[in-house]
């Protein structure tokens, strides 16, 4: 009685470990975009420094590569750490003539305040309420397709995609954007 107690026990604790590898694997599985890809375009609203506007991909990218990361939700831990190191980075961004825009399944109102306390006025972040923009870019959660997955993707002025990291750690998404945005430039001195 007890060795089959332990038995199911290490089965149905194997079978949970698998499940929980399996949605782990799901949640940082990469996007489905890849480079050479051409970037959905869109216009939503947004907001930057708490002022409300309408932002439009075509338009960002007649001034220069745009680093376009999705992220589940303002204020959650990850995604204020994730805001926090993109806005330290904005600087470094411009130096490349690329410009940086969060999009997340959260209302406008709520990223109004995101985008003063979190984002530090120091790049827009844009709502998509009904999650066109997230499964436009394949960025949605695994199993919750309305809330964005972490992904960024870095958008040449062609509307190309150069470069695409998907990991649910906020860290290294400013690193990686950076760098590949570092190496198109750097092919581009043109541009």
């Amino acid at each position: 009685m007890q060795s089959r107690f332990i038995a199911r026990f290490i089965a149905t604790g194997a079978a949970a470990l698998l499940c929980a590898g399996l949605s782990f694997y799901a949640l940082t599985a990469e996007a489905t975009l890849k480079p050479g890809d051409p970037a959905p375009d869109f216009t939503t609203q947004a907001s930057l420094g708490g002022k409300t506007y309408t932002y439009s991909l075509a338009d960002q990218l007649k001034k220069g590569p745009v680093v376009l990361y999705f992220y589940p939700a303002a204020f959650t831990t990850g995604c204020t750490i994730e805001a926090h190191e993109f806005a330290e980075a904005v600087d470094e961004y411009k130096k490349y003539g690329a410009t940086v825009i969060g999009v997340s399944h959260d209302n406008i109102d709520t990223l109004t305040k995101f985008s003063v306390s979190e984002c530090r006025s120091k790049f827009p972040v844009a709502a998509d309420e009904d999650s066109k923009i997230i499964k436009a870019y394949d960025a949605a959660m695994p199993m919750h397709e309305s809330m964005a997955n972490r992904v960024s993707y870095v958008i040449a002025p062609d509307g190309k995609i150069i470069y695409e990291y998907t990991s649910l750690a906020p860290d290294q998404h400013v690193e990686n954007t950076l760098r590949a945005l570092k190496e198109w430039a750097a092919q581009h001195p043109q541009q």
